[in-house]
């Protein structure tokens, strides 16, 4: 049984963020909240763990993760951004976004989308998240909760504790999450490209 942490959602105890950061980095698939939904966390590295979550959700190969960062200077070590981009990365982040962009070297080959060498990266608005992050000091590869069949992620801890416990190492109780995906916005070449609509306004990039 994963173990099952209720964390206070904005000054999360340091004691349990350092349980999460060894369970990742040690290979380990958490439950995680953003400022948008729920989501499936592991190490960028780890792909026994990756494969552990395709196996979750049923996801094939051309499934694509994100890569949740904790600023701009980590995503900037995963994707190329030119001064455009920059300029509108800086101005909307962190919040409810994904960001899609060119991968750079860093970027394992099977996370990124093979016809366009593109990753989509996002910094979140949640200081549980970002805890994580900075205790990790790496991004985590990251899906939304959504379980087979269904459409909407979970939002109830309590309802993943009882349907994921057995197959995920950590789930973090961090209060209510929304049940929107991020707003997915394609920045490759640097002129925003509103792909799908979701919690973050996609006023600033029509």
């Amino acid at each position: 049984m994963g173990e099952f942490l209720q964390m206070h959602a904005t000054n999360p105890e340091s004691r349990f963020i350092q349980r999460v950061a060894r369970c990742l980095l040690q290979g380990g698939v958490v439950v995680y909240p953003t400022d948008s939904t729920y989501a499936l966390g592991c190490h960028i590295g780890n792909k026994s763990a990756l494969d552990r979550i395709r196996h979750i959700r049923r996801l094939d190969n051309r499934h694509h993760f994100t890569l949740v960062c904790r600023d701009l200077s980590s995503l900037a070590i995963y994707s190329q951004v030119n001064n455009s981009a920059y300029r509108i990365l800086k101005a909307h982040t962190p919040g409810p976004y994904t960001f899609v962009l060119k991968a750079s070297a860093e970027v394992p080959r099977r996370l990124k989308q093979s016809k366009r060498n593109t990753i989509g990266l996002r910094i979140p608005e949640n200081a549980i998240a970002q805890a994580i992050l900075e205790q990790t000091g790496e991004p985590i590869m990251s899906t939304s909760l959504i379980l087979p069949d269904e459409s909407d992620a979970l939002a109830d801890p309590f309802e993943m504790r009882l349907k994921l416990g057995k197959t995920v190492d950590m789930i973090i109780d961090g209060g209510a999450c929304s049940l929107q995906p991020t707003t997915l916005i394609d920045l490759v070449n640097g002129v925003p490209e509103v792909l799908r609509l979701g919690k973050g306004d996609p006023k600033p990039f029509q």
